[in-house]
């Protein structure tokens, strides 16, 4: 009796712990209807309902904006399809009666994150959505024999600004700690290009 106690309690603990590295992806996974948001480099298609010269197969710049016939320059990054869709249908309206657009993700390209150091499978790691931290651990699977895993840190690359240049931003992660809830905030989403380094 006291073992079935206790695997039912390694059990329940278990899903606790998936439940809660899970929460922040199905949070914004709620904000955006459930669908993959449009990132840079992603190939789409835009049809444009009766009108094949507008029609088309673009590839989303890296400075996220996208560009047909009649629209120029339109935020794509960041949007979901069908929100990609009523915006260019907007812009459409000033020279089509009735615009109906299709839009389609047809290759992801763009989501890539690294982990390296101690790790089962150390290299990159490409995903259609994105990753927390643990997620990103689990993909790379699991950790080597004497990984520091309070001393894991994510290094996140910021792009050079204007009088400033390229920085580094490291961010701590204590893996026991964010597992067992104390430090759960640190199981951050990663961003395309971040590094998940373990010691």
């Amino acid at each position: 009796m006291k073992t079935h106690y206790c695997h039912q309690r390694l059990g329940f603990l278990f899903a606790c712990m998936l439940w809660l590295s899970m929460t922040p992806l199905l949070a914004q996974s709620e904000a955006s209807g459930g669908a993959t948001l449009i990132q840079p480099n992603d190939k789409l298609t835009i049809d444009v309902y009766k009108n094949p010269d507008l029609s088309r197969q673009v590839t989303v710049q890296p400075d996220g904006l996208i560009s047909i016939s009649l629209v120029q320059s339109i935020p794509a990054a960041g949007l979901t399809p069908a929100q990609l869709k009523v915006e260019l249908e907007k812009r459409l309206k000033d020279y089509l009666d009735v615009p109906t657009v299709t839009v389609i993700i047809d290759a992801i390209q763009s989501y890539r994150v690294y982990v390296t150091g101690k790790v089962q499978k150390a290299g990159v790691i490409m995903s259609e959505r994105p990753l927390t931290v643990l997620q990103a651990l689990s993909l790379a699977g699991g950790f080597q024999e004497y990984s520091k895993k309070d001393q894991i840190s994510i290094i996140r690359t910021i792009s050079p600004q204007l009088g400033r240049g390229q920085q580094d931003i490291k961010y701590p992660f204590d893996y026991e700690k964010v597992v067992d809830g104390t430090k759960q905030t640190q199981n951050i989403f990663l961003i395309s290009g971040d590094v998940v380094n373990v010691p």
